[in-house]
Parts: C-alpha cells; structure tokens; sequence
C-alpha cells in the first residue's frame, strides 16, 4: 500500500502499538483487582466495571481538549505527549498499591486515550478528501489488530506476574514517543493553526463548525446509532456465544480472533478499491447493509459453524465508521480537523458507556424469553436507523459552505 504522506504510517503504527499496549493490561487486570481490592471475582467484574466508567468520562472531556490543542499547536507536540503520559501512566498501574491509584490510572489512560483524535487528525491533514476514508480504514484495522495482539501477548507476560504486562505495555508507549520524536514530520501547516480556547473544547464547541454545512447534524446522529449498534460485538459476543453454542472460554477466544483478523483483512485490502469505486456514501450505505444483515444473521443463527460464514460479509461493516469519519471531515475546513476527530473520540467513551448497559440488558431480557438474540436485534434497530438517516440524508444537497471540502 501507498501512503501519501510519511507521517501516515508513523501515526498507524504509533495506534498499532499504543493499542497492544492496551490490549496486554486487560488479561491481568482482573487478578490484579482481587489482589489490591482483596475481594472475590465477582466484585472484582463490578470494580472493572466502574474503571471502565471513569476511563470513558476521561476521555469523554479529553477528547475535544486534546484536539483542539492539536488544531492550535500541531498534531506531533500532542501526539508525543499523549505518549509520554500512557507510559508513565502504565508505569504508575505496574507499581499501583492500592485500588484508588488503579483508578487514578484507568482515568489518565483515558485521557491519554483521548490521542485517537488527533492521530486521525494528521490523516486528514495529507490525505485527499477522495483517499481520505480509505485511510482512516487502515487506522481502525491497526486498532484491531493491535487488540488481537495485545491480549494474546498479555497472557504469556502473565506468567511473570500480574504487574508485568503494564510494564510491558509502559515500555512500548515509552518507545512509541521516542520513535515520534525522531522520525514524524508535523502534518498542520502554521496557517492551518487556530487559537485555543476553552469555550471550544467541549464535545459541543467541537461540532459547532459541522452546524453550519448542511446534514451534518443527521450524520452525526447517525455516526451515534452505529457506535450503540456496533458495541454489540466486544460487549456481548462472549456471553452470547456462551449461552447459545455453549462454547468454551477457548473456542470464544477463536471466534473473537478470527472477527478481528476478517476484519482487518477488509480495513486493508477491501475499503481503498471499494471507495474508489462507489465512493463514500455508496461504501457506508453498503456497510449499513451488510451489518444489519449480519446482526439479524447473528440473532437467529442456530449452528455454531454458520457463525464464520456469516461474519465473511458482516465484516463488510468495516465501511461505515471511515465512510462516516470521511463524509464528516469533508464537511469543515483544515483548521478545525482536531476538534472534530476529538468531538468523535467523545461521542466513542460515551457509547461505550451506554450501549453495554443495552446490549446485556437486550441479552438478558432474550435468554429469559429463550431467545439469545435480543442484542442482535437491538443492535440492528439502531443500524436500521443509521441507515435511514444516511439514505435522507444522501437525498438531500449539500450547500456550499467556506472552508469546508464540497463532497464528491
């Protein structure tokens, strides 16, 4: 593959890695809880639950902070320091003697976390508005590759106790920044820069700028359903597979590993040609298509086998988070690509609150019923939504508006 710009594959490859890093800690942190906590299993799942809280509000109010600054100072000074606080933060969890410096450390990762905003802000800095999607596809297939990764390699570091995948994953943040430091170029040109201020770095100043180009205000309300729906997967998946193949902890791991490799697999080789060809709207109306045809697959399928056949064109959802993030960055100009990348990362911690309260909810109220499915269907009625939206709004023009990049 072609990059347009050096700093695109030192920005996927800094994702790559600060994901790994993430993904290593998840494996122990449950056994790190008991021991801290001093407390059964089952507070320990509640306990990681309420970290899982605070890391997502930390990020929710970092999100647009972060972006902003980019817009102000650049994308390589927050890049770099975002990094430097995920290695000291992991640092501080390794050496962590308590429960409450375990939070401290779930909050600061999340806002470090935050750094999504600006890294998808440097792809939209040199990429061309018609490659743009196909880019912020790669940047979510070495997301997901990195939580294959991650884990995988947190459960052989487990080994050497339940402090050394979070010095592990320092390391490599540590390493991250340096490699940032030396070789990544600045993607914000000076005249691109705006001031900071705070009245603009909230999740409301961020998406102020898409209210003035018209249907922005319903492809954001359409980016918020498939972030509900698609939370489905990591939220679920395991319990689901659980109850209806009776799979074992093993078997679960294979499912999940083979969701993650066919969709990377679609993220890198399947979304760059496929835009090309039908451009964003016509990728993410297809991507609607396929992943609401997937839930309802997933939600009455019968034989554990058919779950791998279903997922080959599931995984055809890969369309819809680049295609929307695409059609969302054409709509503003340079300067103002931070606080919209940071306003989603936002929008991202606050699904990712709400919606696994749904979906096991969805999934609960199904098996007492004798139907699994009850997330499935839950999650398709919001793609239903997201692809009604989408379709109104692909209907309706566009009216030229300054600064930002017309739609093809």
């Amino acid at each position: 593959m072609r990059f347009e710009n050096r700093a695109v594959p030192i920005v996927l490859a800094a994702v790559l890695i600060d994901t790994i890093g993430f993904g290593i800690v998840l494996p122990v942190l449950p056994a790190l809880i008991v021991r801290l906590g001093r407390v059964g299993i089952d507070d320990a799942t509640r306990i990681a639950g309420y970290m899982l809280v605070a890391f997502a509000v930390a990020q929710f109010f970092a999100g647009p902070v972060l972006g902003t600054l980019s817009d102000r100072f650049g994308r390589r000074p927050v890049l770099i320091a975002s990094m430097l606080a995920f290695g000291a933060d992991y640092a501080l969890m390794a050496l962590a003697p308590t429960l409450a410096w375990l939070f401290l450390g779930r909050a600061i990762a999340g806002a470090a976390g935050a750094v999504y905003g600006p890294a998808s802000s440097v792809i939209a800095d040199v990429t061309p508005v018609e490659k743009r999607s196909a880019a912020f596809g790669y940047m979510n297939a070495a997301f997901g590759i990195g939580f294959i990764i991650g884990p995988a390699l947190g459960g052989v570091l487990a080994g050497f106790g339940p402090r050394a995948p979070f010095i592990a994953a320092a390391v490599l943040a540590l390493g991250n920044a340096a490699v940032m430091v030396a070789l990544m170029p600045e993607s914000l040109a000076r005249a691109h820069r705006r001031p900071f201020r705070w009245r603009d770095a909230h999740i409301v100043g961020a998406f102020k700028p898409l209210f003035k180009t018209g249907n922005a205000a319903p492809l954001l309300l359409a980016t918020v359903m498939w972030m509900l729906a698609n939370m489905v997967y990591p939220t679920t998946w395991a319990f689901w597979a659980t109850i209806r193949f009776h799979w074992s902890p093993g078997a679960v791991g294979w499912s999940l590993a083979y969701v993650g490799l066919v969709t990377a697999i679609v993220q890198i080789f399947v979304i760059a040609p496929t835009i090309g060809r039908i451009g964003d709207r016509g990728a993410l109306i297809v991507g609607l298509l396929c992943a609401i045809t997937g839930f309802l697959a997933f939600a009455f399928v019968q034989v554990g086998w058919q779950v791998y056949v279903i997922m080959l064109p599931a995984a055809l959802q890969g369309f819809v988070a680049p295609a929307l993030k695409g059609l969302l960055s054409r709509r503003i100009g340079p300067t103002q690509q931070g606080a919209l990348q940071g306003g989603l990362g936002s929008m991202s911690s606050v699904a990712s609150v709400i919606s696994p309260f749904l979906m096991t909810q969805a999934l609960a109220a199904g098996v007492e019923r004798g139907f699994p499915g009850g997330a499935f269907l839950l999650a398709a009625s919001f793609a239903v939504i997201a692809l009604g939206i989408v379709v109104w709004t692909v209907l309706q023009p566009v009216p030229p508006t300054t600064g930002a990049v017309a739609e093809a």
